[in-house]
């Protein structure tokens, strides 16, 4: 396997890409050009389950004949006439939309900066296989834990190219090194499960593979024996695990695109009180070695800090330039690439800590619940409503008193962001981070 991604075959691909289409009848164009490569590992009960290997090439090839636009996929450049042919074509007898194009080609960026995003340590499979049994030698040696729903670990390398007829020519790589485990304690009827999983740029930042194993076997042997509780109003604290979920719901709303569909319960709400004046989201593409860096956007933008949320009063909408059009603004430089379209989304995204330690905000709790997993997707972007299912531990005159199983929770996002406070314990673990959050009056449906 070729360890290193050549940025400059992907680049000379790009350019030839653009080249073809303006050729084929095209008014304007971009491409994306990316090769990705990656191995992972799987075992259980310390033995191989499964070894997976792949090599990827994709190219997108996005055409405008006028205001109308298509965007073609393929895996192979071996013949990009035909490809922006079939691309023309289809734009040709697109509908119109005026609101999409390029980027403004005097704001496209010259300064691309080294954000740190490659590691160039490629492991082998023995090392990941090693790797992945240490996880689960871990999580099996906590006493309690059963037996082993299996652990892994992987690897992956990607590079990117994106191109435009308007002169722009941006190119980075990633890589990725994960590992995890899942553990099983009880038996019978009485079986519970839990996981630990950690995702990093670099192999030095991922934690050594017998903590992840015993965190996994830790959290699995405290699920013992959970009881149902009480149907009615209550304060929940949610474990960091949870809390970017929840946050993420949020930003789904504060997208442009979904503003302009009229989709979201904030279409109306930019300059107003939406969250708790402890509450300020971040939206950071620049942090070295971030989950989700990037050292320009999907249309070449220069990436920039954004804050929509301060002090829980909503200040931008993430937008890229087809959404910034419609609703009469200028981008914030969110465009994502994918699917072969282009929206805006958020790129490492975070809430601000507060003051208080989790411990802290337990204790003030009195009696209530620690939120620590949810189940199923019962988020209703138009309205906010917020309904799942979900485990954790009830809390007892501020102390976490006993596991609880088989409840739901519910309310409305505007009204938990507006009752939320953050703890001092963030940590960046994946794209979307929040520390451990109170929220006041949910509703938990239980016995």
């Amino acid at each position: 396997m070729n360890e290193m991604i050549d940025l400059a075959k992907l680049q000379h691909d790009a350019a030839r890409l653009v080249e073809t289409a303006l050729g084929a009848g095209a008014d304007s164009c971009d491409c994306i050009v990316a090769r990705s490569q990656s191995l992972g590992v799987g075992v259980r009960e310390e033995k191989v389950e499964d070894t997976n290997r792949s090599e990827k090439d994709s190219m997108t090839l996005r055409v405008f004949c006028g205001n109308r636009i298509a965007s073609v996929n393929s895996n192979a450049m071996d013949n990009p006439l035909e490809l922006a042919e079939r691309a023309v074509a289809m734009a040709k007898v697109s509908p119109e939309d005026k609101f999409q194009g390029l980027a403004p080609s005097d704001l496209l960026t010259k300064d691309i900066p080294d954000l740190d995003l490659a590691d160039t340590k490629t492991p082998d499979a023995e090392n990941l296989v090693d790797k992945a049994l240490a996880c689960e030698a871990a999580g099996l040696s906590v006493e309690g834990v059963e037996k082993s729903m299996g652990a892994g670990a992987g690897w992956g390398v990607s590079g990117f190219v994106l191109a435009t007829s308007d002169g722009f020519e941006g190119n980075y790589s990633v890589s990725r090194f994960s590992a995890s485990a899942a553990m099983v304690a009880g038996t019978g009827t009485s079986m519970e499960r839990d996981y630990e999983a950690r995702s990093t740029v670099h192999e030095s930042d991922l934690p050594d593979s017998a903590e992840i194993g015993r965190l996994a076997g830790e959290r699995t042997v405290r699920r013992l024996g959970p009881r149902q509780a009480k149907s009615g109003k209550a304060p929940i604290v949610v474990d960091r695990r949870v809390a970017g979920g929840i946050l993420g719901s949020m930003m789904g709303a504060i997208n442009g695109a979904a503003v302009a569909r009229k989709t979201s319960f904030l279409r109306d709400q930019m300059g107003k009180q939406i969250a708790s004046q402890a509450i300020t989201i971040r939206d950071n593409p620049l942090r070295a070695r971030g989950l989700a860096s990037r050292p320009f956007d999907g249309e070449g933008m220069a990436n920039v800090e954004l804050v929509p949320v301060e002090e829980g009063i909503l200040k931008d909408w993430l937008l890229d330039w087809a959404s910034a059009r419609e609703l009469g603004l200028q981008s914030n430089f969110r465009a994502t690439r994918g699917g072969g379209g282009i929206s805006p989304s958020t790129t490492n995204c975070h809430i601000e800590p507060g003051s208080q330690t989790a411990e802290e905000l337990i204790k003030s709790v009195g009696d209530g619940l620690y939120l620590t997993e949810t189940i199923g997707h019962g988020v209703n972007m138009v309205t906010g409503d917020y309904s799942k299912g979900a485990s954790g531990f009830w809390i007892e005159n501020g102390e976490i008193a006993y596991p609880v199983a088989e409840i739901t929770i519910a309310g409305n996002l505007k009204d938990m962001f507006l009752n939320m406070t953050p703890a001092n314990d963030l940590e960046f673990r994946g794209t979307v981070n929040a520390p451990t959050l109170l929220i006041e009056g949910m509703t938990i449906g239980g016995k």
